[in-house]
């Protein structure tokens, strides 16, 4: 594909079709990193792909911690699909263009599935609450249907954020240049690329992730925060300890999503670069989405269990 921009004319000229920066000119240095990216997303759709198997074809884990962790592990490989093999092709390959459509489409996804992720462990430390401070209302409090509406208000939440950030950006007209300083179609370098004064739409954006990013980060601090109240009174260090390690897993993963989406998308716009913003961009889109099996599988006997059994080995 021509890598220059294409036009449209009316009343007003905009960019029809973007184009991806080349990471760099020496080819040997894009081969080492498509392949470090390659290695790293197929061990994360491999990974995410065994604990959604191994919790579905279990009914020893047919739970609402679990079934929770099903359903992060089938964001994740959704999440890493809306952007990776866009990023891969562009890595080895001269046609790193993408149309004003399909990079709209690419966003919308991205975005959909990352808030609907944002939302999903807040509901996991709130089923953790649950469990540890209120253990004889936790049956009926997190029954099934409680936990399918707190995915579906998840995934709900996620897809009006994505379609109104995604309508609202492309609604601006783009005169160039086209190409996009990054490895995907996200929010900050699209924007960049907006004609005119754009501070407007930057504050918007820029609101709409803190309050994605933030409302469901408190209610996971608020959670833990009574959990850590509850397990310092539990008068069994035995039970401290199995409530600690129960939620040990999920606060290494927010640590590791939060973390990364906060410095990525929260931090002052004079702070910004794109060599930094790229770096960002790997971790929370393919590093941690390859840790998240590890951590879980690593730190659970049930899941490593489950998962001794579809591989059909003794040692896990």
């Amino acid at each position: 594909m021509n890598l220059n921009c294409s036009l449209w004319q009316d009343n007003s000229i905009s960019v029809k079709h973007f184009a991806f920066t080349k990471f760099s000119e020496v080819t040997e240095q894009c081969f080492l990193l498509f392949t470090l990216i390659l290695l790293m997303f197929l061990a994360s759709l491999t990974g995410n792909a065994l604990i959604a198997l191994a919790i579905w074809t279990n009914s020893v884990l047919h739970t609402p911690m679990y079934f929770f962790l099903a359903n992060l592990s089938l964001l994740e490989i959704g999440y890493t699909c809306s952007v990776i093999p866009k990023m891969l092709q562009s890595l080895v390959s001269e046609a790193r263009g993408i149309s004003r459509e399909g990079c709209a489409t690419q966003m919308f996804f991205f975005t959909l599935l990352a808030i609907s992720e944002c939302c999903l462990l807040a509901a996991m430390a709130y089923d953790r609450y649950m469990a540890i401070c209120s253990p004889l209302l936790y049956a009926s409090r997190m029954s099934r249907g409680v936990c399918a509406r707190l995915v579906m208000v998840s995934w709900g939440v996620g897809c009006m954020v994505a379609l109104g950030q995604t309508n609202y950006i492309f609604s601006l007209d783009f005169c160039g240049p086209c190409e996009i300083d990054h490895f995907f179609c996200d929010l900050p370098p699209i924007l960049a690329l907006a004609c005119g004064d754009t501070s407007h739409n930057e504050a918007a954006v820029f609101v709409v992730a803190v309050l994605c990013i933030s409302s469901p980060f408190l209610l996971i601090l608020a959670s833990y925060s009574r959990i850590l109240a509850a397990v310092l009174i539990m008068p069994s260090p035995e039970g401290r300890r199995k409530a600690l390690s129960t939620c040990s897993s999920h606060l290494l993963v927010v640590t590791l999503f939060y973390g990364s989406g906060s410095v990525t998308y929260l931090r002052p716009k004079a702070s910004h670069s794109p060599g930094t913003d790229k770096l960002l961009a790997l971790f929370y889109t393919v590093v941690t989405s390859m840790l998240n099996p590890i951590i879980y599988s690593l730190r659970n006997k049930e899941v490593k269990a489950a998962l001794q059994r579809i591989l059909g080995r003794k040692n896990f």
